[in-house]
């Protein structure tokens, strides 16, 4: 059984679900949202208390002032006060992409609440050597979309995360008639979640040192990608080797099972 809700925090209400019963789980993303994960919540409700959250500005989660950023700070401030409000840590926290930012953001922040923090491919372009080009590119790719050219501004995303997509295919994704609100979720990413994400800077000696245990993941699919670069940094700085998971960037999304059976054997050897 799913029970559904919404905590109002500082200047947003999170809406969030929760599933079946045991330790706590909690599955991240931005801008993926609570029903991405759905799949991968089931599987896992069968041994674990699985909490999912639409994060500040996305689809259920409004914000007071829908012209403000999101934070990987402020996302992991929610995030702690949805694990106090359950009262079920410290959690296994998993988030993917901005998510996984969130998630990393949450151990910086709040040690007491995380026993294990598995980022799954966090798109930390400030580790890579190269991250002034990469800030340019954010820069151009976001204006294009905000200049109104969302197809164009699609292109230049997956030619900096270094995937290859058929032009017919974005077409067919981000092209013609779409949902308002995925349209909505859409345009915040670009505007206000996009840069600071990408540009948050993660206190390695804080996460090394401190009592979290992390894992840095990878999809095996991913391969040369921006996000397998950016990764492959993180767990550098962090002294401590990748964690390799099914499919690519969202593997947990294309094949839940095999990721879920991945993720039980990575929680029983920590």
């Amino acid at each position: 059984m799913t029970t559904t809700s919404t905590l109002e925090t500082p200047g947003a209400g999170l809406y969030y679900e929760v599933r079946g019963a045991g330790p706590l789980v909690v599955l991240v993303g931005a801008p993926m949202n609570a029903q991405s994960f759905a799949p991968l919540a089931d599987l896992l409700a069968a041994d674990h208390t699985v909490l999912t959250t639409d994060p500040r500005g996305i689809g259920r989660s409004p914000l007071e002032d829908p012209t403000a950023d999101s934070t990987p700070e402020q996302r992991a401030g929610d995030l702690a006060r949805l694990i106090r409000n359950l009262d079920a840590g410290p959690a296994i926290v998993l988030g993917s992409s901005g998510g996984a930012v969130s998630t990393l953001a949450l151990a910086q922040h709040h040690p007491e609440l995380v026993r294990t923090a598995i980022a799954h491919e966090p798109p930390l372009e400030e580790l890579l050597d190269d991250r002034d080009r990469q800030r340019e590119l954010a820069d151009d790719l976001v204006a294009t979309y905000l200049g109104g050219d969302v197809l164009g501004a699609w292109r230049k995303f997956f030619v900096q995360a270094n995937i290859q997509l058929p032009d017919e295919m974005i077409e067919v994704m981000f092209g013609g008639e779409r949902d308002p609100q995925v349209v909505a979720d859409e345009r915040f990413w670009f505007e206000h979640e996009l840069r600071p994400s990408v540009r948050w800077q993660p206190d390695l000696d804080a996460l090394t040192s401190g009592p979290v245990h992390i894992v840095v993941g990878i999809g095996e699919e991913s391969a040369d990608q921006l996000c397998d670069w950016t990764s492959r940094a993180l767990a550098k700085g962090l002294s401590i080797d990748p964690t390799f998971f099914p499919g690519g960037h969202i593997g947990f999304v294309d094949d839940p099972d095999a990721f879920a059976a991945r993720l039980r054997t990575v929680l029983s050897g920590c």
